[in-house]
């Protein structure tokens, strides 16, 4: 009886973690992009430790699809001048879904960031609020039929030769699509210039 006991309870254990999160964590780089500019400056720039978790929706919409960001946005800038760039960095999505019923897709970001920057050992962290978008949202009529739609859901001023915007359990939803959804976060550079890279990362289903 005891032995049937501790088998039922593994099979109860086993089943209950194919409910636990729906995206895949990614530790470390996950994908980087270089472009020389017109200064002969090399740009270059980073997605680190990206986390996509796909929740049940709290309006039980099933035309909604809610998740919950976390990963980190890196550039680095190297050759002549490069302690004297100024720019701007974005973070987004590509998203992508194979049907909307003529009501189109709305789309709102909210996330609380901080960038961490200039540490150093007798001030070991610094933590900078940055002129972030609180919040950012689109909506666009896209009919009957499949679409794209890219949006920068943040962006930061930047300047140096080097900085990272991070984010921890950032909010997102889509709503008005049917069928699937994929989520394709971007990282992007722009020089004052007008020079730019982007990097894109592994689509994340948001069944």
């Amino acid at each position: 009886m005891k032995a049937f006991s501790r088998v039922l309870l593994a099979m109860v254990a086993a089943f209950a973690a194919l409910f636990v999160g729906t995206g895949t964590s990614h530790a470390g780089l996950d994908n980087e992009l270089s472009l020389v500019d017109g200064k002969d400056r090399t740009l270059t720039i980073q997605q680190w430790d990206t986390f996509l978790n796909g929740v049940f929706p709290l309006d039980r919409n099933r035309l909604t699809r809610e998740w919950f960001h976390s990963g980190k946005a890196k550039y680095i800038v190297s050759g002549p001048g490069a302690d004297d760039f100024e720019g701007t960095l974005e973070l987004g999505y590509q998203i992508g879904f194979p049907w909307s019923l003529g009501v189109g897709i709305n789309f709102s970001y909210t996330t609380p960031n901080i960038l961490l920057d200039d540490a150093t050992p007798s001030n070991p962290l610094q933590v900078i609020t940055p002129n972030l978008f609180p919040g950012a949202s689109i909506s666009a009529d896209l009919g009957n039929g499949p679409g794209i739609q890219e949006v920068a859901t943040f962006s930061t001023d930047v300047s140096g030769a080097n900085g990272a915007v991070a984010v921890s359990n950032a909010h997102g939803t889509v709503t008005g699509a049917a069928g699937g959804v994929l989520l394709r976060p971007f990282a992007r550079l722009i020089a004052k210039e007008g020079d730019s890279v982007t990097t894109y990362g592994e689509p994340w289903n948001m069944n």
